[in-house]
C-alpha cells in the first residue's frame, strides 16, 4: 500500500503455504470519482489480464462489470447494499453459469468491524482482526477469501469449483479489499 494507491501482488500459494509465483498485479488509486482497477499479469504491467470497473459513480450497489483484456465480459459482482447492514455480501455473476453469494462468515466479527468503524482515534489504524467470505452457490460452496491474521493485508483466495473463472475471482477478491469498507 503506498499514501496515494493500493498495491496488490496475487501468488499461487506452494504447497508448504508459501507464495509462490506471481500471476496477477494491480494497483488501484484512491479518491477516483468512477472506480476502476486494471489487473496485470506481474509488476512489468506489460499484459492486462483483466480489468473492473463500476458502472456507475454512486457506489452504494454499484454493479463492477469485469472485462477481458480485449473488453469483453467475464462477469459482475456487486455489494448487495440492504443485506450488508449487518453482514457484508456480495453477488458474483458469471454469465453462463448460476450466480454465487458471498457473504461474510462469522457474523460477530462483521459486527465487530462496524463498530471498529465508528471508534475515535482509529481511522489510521487498519482492521487487523481476520474475515472470511463464503461465496456459495445454494448450499455448495464456490470460492472463499480468507483474510489473515495482521496488520498487512493478507489473504487466501480459494476457488473451489472448476467452472469459476480465475480472473473473475481474483477481481472479486481484490475488491473485498478495495471497496469493503465502503
Amino acid at each position: 500500500m503506498t499514501v496515494m494507491a493500493n498495491r496488490y501482488v496475487v501468488t499461487v500459494a506452494r504447497p508448504d503455504g508459501s507464495e509462490g509465483e506471481v500471476v496477477a498485479f494491480a494497483q488501484q488509486k484512491r479518491m477516483t470519482f468512477k472506480e476502476q482497477v486494471t489487473v496485470y499479469s506481474d509488476e512489468s504491467k506489460n499484459r492486462v489480464l483483466f480489468t473492473f470497473r463500476a458502472r456507475q459513480v454512486l457506489e452504494v450497489g454499484a454493479t463492477y462489470d469485469v472485462q477481458d483484456e480485449t473488453g469483453n465480459t467475464i462477469g459482475t459482482f456487486r455489494k448487495e447494499f440492504a443485506a450488508s447492514l449487518l453482514r457484508s455480501t456480495w453477488t458474483l455473476d458469471q454469465p453462463g453459469t448460476t450466480q454465487l453469494t458471498g457473504r461474510e462468515r462469522n457474523r460477530f466479527v462483521a459486527v465487530l468491524r462496524r463498530v471498529w468503524e465508528f471508534l475515535p482515534l482509529v481511522d489510521f489504524l487498519p482492521f487487523a482482526w481476520p474475515y472470511h467470505f463464503d461465496f456459495t452457490e445454494g448450499d455448495k460452496r464456490s470460492m472463499a477469501v480468507d483474510k489473515k491474521f495482521g496488520l498487512r493485508d493478507r489473504y487466501v483466495l480459494d476457488i473451489a469449483s472448476p467452472d469459476l473463472d480465475r480472473r473473475l475471482a481474483i477481481a472479486q477478491a481484490v475488491a473485498l479489499d478495495a471497496l469493503q469498507s465502503r
